[in-house]
This record gives C-alpha cells, structure tokens and sequence, in this order.
C-alpha cells in the first residue's frame, strides 16, 4: 500500500573513491514507486567538499530521469540551492521536470551555506539572502504571468514570455529550507512551507509555530502551509543494536548546522514498532510529510521499512 506521508531520499551523492551509479539512482526511483513511497528525494551540490570530498551527480538531471522512468511517485529537491542557479534559466528546467513527470514536482529550496562553493560559480555568498528572494520572485512571476517585465540586475526581463507553464498550478510546491528567523519567514510568506532536516519532534514545534505566525502576521492562512522534515532511519531486533552504527554514520557522513536544533538526536531507530511510535510523534507535532534517509541507502532497510512501516503510516 503506498503512503501518503513517507517519501525517501536517493543517495545522488557518495564518499571518493566510491562514485555514484546513475542506471542505479533512476532504477532506485522505480524500486521506491513499486514500494509505495510517497516520494523520492535529491541533494543539491556542484562542488561538494574537499578532503573528504563528496562525488555528486546533478539533481535536476536524476529528476528529469526518474520523472521519466515513473508514473505516481513525486519528485522532489531536498534542498536546491536556489541562489547559486540562474533564475530564468531555472524556471525553464523546472516547469520542462514539471511537464515530464506531469506534475509530481515539490521543490525543496534554501539560499545555501557553502561559501567555496559560491565563489567557484561566481555568486556573491554574503548576498545569497537577497539573491533567494529575488529569484524567488523572478520563478513565480515566469511561472504565473503571460508576459513578465521587470529590472532584477543581472537579469533584465522585457515582455519575457516563458511557456509551457509548470502543469501544476498556479506552480510546483516550494517549501524552503533553513533555520533562522529570516528564512522562517520566507518559507511563511514567500513559500508554500518549511521543509528541515534532522530535526526532533520538539525541535520542530518550535520553528513551526514561528513559521505559522510569520503567515498570520503576513496574512496568510497558516493551515495552507506544507511542512516536511527529513529524518534519518534504522530499523533492526533493537535500539541498542542500530544506535552506535547509526550514529557513526550521521557523525561521519552528514553535516548539523550548529546554529539549528539540526541533531544526531532526531534518527529514528529500533524495531518496527518502535520506529512507527517515534514516527508518529513526528505526525502529532506537524510534520505533514517524512523524508526518510535510510541507514546507509541500504536496500534491506529500505524494504523492511517499506513493509512493516509504510502501510502503518498511511
């Protein structure tokens, strides 16, 4: 039975040498349908660390050919980083990912935190928030307006007429990511929702009331707003025999913003059963949907989750 609340992440990235598999990454988004996840999930990076340093295949790319390869599952960015990508450009990509998949795109954005990054694509870092609301506005407008005009430097739009639309409208989902205040509000006002990551139920709460404040503030009816929270997940006979493993990973492999309630803390872990109550808390404190990031991509794991806990988180 497939739910309507677990999506799951695809590992589109790896630790060198180890190099990611693209004929493995779009059969993965076809092995998630037939499981009944809700929907499948990217990371968003051109360069991506050093030593260590982390191979990356292009989000988009794998989107456009999962969307291809599917018929039900949605497709989703978690997170795209939004300031880094030309924004007309963009809008052409996305609504094109849109037609493809007939409308199963949700777009998971964030202005980004990886200033090396940045500077090798040429994007002032130190304005990335600015940049994010400007092409923000400049995505929706190309998206809802036959024919958009506008000075947003560099781009200078005159009767820019960008068709087709996205098939979604008035256009995809987009849930933004991050933690402070000001993004908070962004994905209040300017989003659709807040999309986090590696937060607890009670870390949650305490930013999404924020956030359903931000819209009440701004006008906006906060129960329109969309909520998804990405979690880390091992299923085995006990939690005392996934924890130290689990934790190793999220340790080695993932980075915690320390200036979030991001946390090793959050991974759901132990039995079935045991998973489901914890995943439920998650559901009691809204949080709408789950992106799940299984132990290590496991394809084990990721069928006995889709077995035992899926039907059971409808």
């Amino acid at each position: 039975m497939a739910s309507k609340v677990l999506g799951i992440a695809m590992q589109n990235f790896t630790a060198y040498p180890e190099m990611p598999d693209p004929q493995g990454l779009i059969d993965y988004g076809v092995r998630m349908e037939e499981l009944g996840y809700e929907s499948v999930w990217v990371w968003d990076h051109v360069l991506l660390g050093v030593d260590p340093h982390f191979p990356i295949l292009d989000s988009l790319s794998v989107l456009t050919a999962v969307a291809a390869r599917t018929e039900r599952i949605r497709i989703g960015t978690g997170i795209l980083v939004l300031p880094a990508r030309n924004p007309v450009m963009l809008a052409k990509q996305l609504s094109s990912i849109d037609q493809i998949s007939n409308g199963r795109l949700t777009l998971g954005m964030a202005s980004g935190w990886y200033k090396r990054e940045f500077d090798a694509l040429g994007v002032p870092f130190n304005k990335r928030g600015n940049i994010m609301d400007m092409n923000l506005e400049v995505l929706t407008r190309l998206w809802t307006e036959d024919s958009v005009t506008g000075s947003y430097p560099p781009y200078e739009l005159r009767d820019a007429v960008m068709f087709p639309k996205p098939v979604q409208n008035p256009r995809p989902p987009i849930l933004i990511g991050g933690y402070v205040d000001r993004v908070l509000k962004r994905a209040a006002v300017a989003g659709d929702g807040w999309l986090t990551y590696y937060y607890t139920a009670e870390g949650f709460v305490k930013s999404w009331d924020k956030v359903r404040r931000f819209a009440e503030e701004a006008g906006k009816d906060p129960d329109t707003l969309k909520s998804i929270n990405q979690l880390p997940i091992y299923v085995g006979k006990s939690k005392k025999e996934v924890e130290e493993p689990m934790y190793k990973w999220l340790t080695t492999e993932w980075d915690f913003a320390g200036w979030s309630d991001s946390t090793t803390e959050s991974a759901i872990l132990g039995t079935a059963d045991e998973c489901i109550e914890q995943l439920q808390e998650h559901i009691k404190a809204g949080v709408q949907q789950i992106t799940l990031v299984p132990y290590r991509f496991d394809m084990e794991q990721i069928e006995i989750i889709a077995e035992k806990i899926l039907p059971e988180i409808g």
